[in-house]
């Protein structure tokens, strides 16, 4: 008989490198992310966007913020937002202001056609719903909670 009592939500079961169910999670996690990201790409590419431009562009739904901290967040070099923000720029879907409290810092804020085009491409985005569809809301709202959990021990942001 084994010492070990069952994980509960206050402690929860650490896995090992050997354990099955966790390789089982982590497999379909993966595959999950791959139908999203395939998704994400074509709908940007729907809409004459990359996916990284996709990205900026969703990331500024929450508000201008600096280049610096768009890299930081897309997990890429300053320079490649530069570009990324330029074209974006360009389309008239993003605007470069001096921070007014450090004028060395620039922010980056998407534009009314840039919020229309961020959120005309999420509103398109069909991947999740249909699999949602077969979860009652008590069972999507656990799904919610259980991923904030794992992202915030990740030290991610939820």
């Amino acid at each position: 008989m084994s010492n070990q009592s069952a994980p509960t939500p206050e402690a929860p079961a650490v896995a090992g490198p050997a354990d099955d169910l966790t390789r089982e999670v982590v497999d379909l996690m993966a595959g999950l992310v791959a139908l999203f990201h395939r998704e994400y790409e074509e709908a940007a590419a729907a809409r004459s966007l990359t996916g990284a431009q996709a990205k900026v562009l969703a990331l500024l739904r929450r508000g201008p913020m600096p280049m610096r901290h768009i890299a930081q967040t897309l997990s890429c070099e300053p320079s490649n937002i530069t570009g990324i923000v330029d074209r974006l720029e360009a389309r008239g879907f993003v605007t470069r202001e001096a921070d007014p409290q450090d004028r060395r810092v620039k922010l980056v804020a998407a534009t009314e056609p840039g919020q229309a085009a961020s959120d005309e491409l999420r509103e398109s985005l069909n991947f999740a719903r249909e699999p949602l569809a077969a979860l009652g809301q008590d069972e999507r709202r656990t799904l919610r909670d259980l991923l904030q959990r794992m992202i915030t021990g990740a030290g991610g942001q939820a």
